[in-house]
């Protein structure tokens, strides 16, 4: 295997965690205006998406060490409720 081709596997493996996050921080931050809540966010957008980022790749790896190979549909179930428990929490979520 070339660089290139490892290069472009590792690309398309984090490609699903990194869009999950990025599109749940930003839809958050849409939705957020319509609840007219008066707690401010946890942190910055940047900031949230880094954090549920990295709770994402570790919920792949864990799954592709789990099940021998990555693309299978429970990994990717258990990326979405692990994204949604990330950024639950980082809103506070809780204390509602």
């Amino acid at each position: 295997m070339t660089a290139y081709l490892l290069f472009n596997h590792l690309l398309n493996f984090m490609a699903p965690a990194a869009l999950l996050a990025l599109l749940l921080v930003l839809l958050s931050r849409l939705f957020f205006g319509f609840f007219r809540s008066k707690r401010p966010l946890a942190q910055t957008w940047w900031a949230q998406v880094a954090i549920i980022f990295m709770a994402n790749m570790g919920l792949l790896v864990t799954g592709l060490l789990v099940f021998g190979h990555d693309g299978k549909m429970l990994s990717y179930a258990a990326l979405v409720a692990g994204a949604a428990l990330c950024q639950w929490t980082l809103l506070g979520g809780w204390k509602a």
